[in-house]
């Protein structure tokens, strides 16, 4: 099967820069755990903490435990950009309006 890095906020919730407030889209997880069942990797990958330096694993972790999300991994690290350009990348509006 598949390897799919899948972000975290805004993806599958709502979220500020306050990350303890996030709310999760359901609906939106529910797609994600699906492609898990199927038999893929989902590793969540997320810039949380990347710029501030604050270590957001636990609580992220936490959430997503509590939101019922099914995934391989989890990691931290992503990079800040305003523009990611990628052969295989795919808007998350566009993934989740099929």
């Amino acid at each position: 099967m598949s390897v799919i890095f899948v972000d975290i906020d805004n993806t599958i919730c709502i979220s500020s820069l306050d990350y303890n407030t996030a709310t999760p889209l359901t609906p939106r997880i529910a797609k994600i755990n699906e492609l898990f069942t199927q038999g893929n990797k989902i590793v969540y990958w997320t810039a949380r903490g990347t710029k501030t330096g604050i270590d957001w694993y636990k609580i992220t972790e936490t959430q997503l435990q509590s939101w019922g999300c099914k995934y391989t991994e989890l990691r931290m690290g992503k990079p800040v950009y305003d523009l990611f350009i990628d052969d295989k990348n795919i808007n998350s509006e566009t993934f989740f309006s099929k």
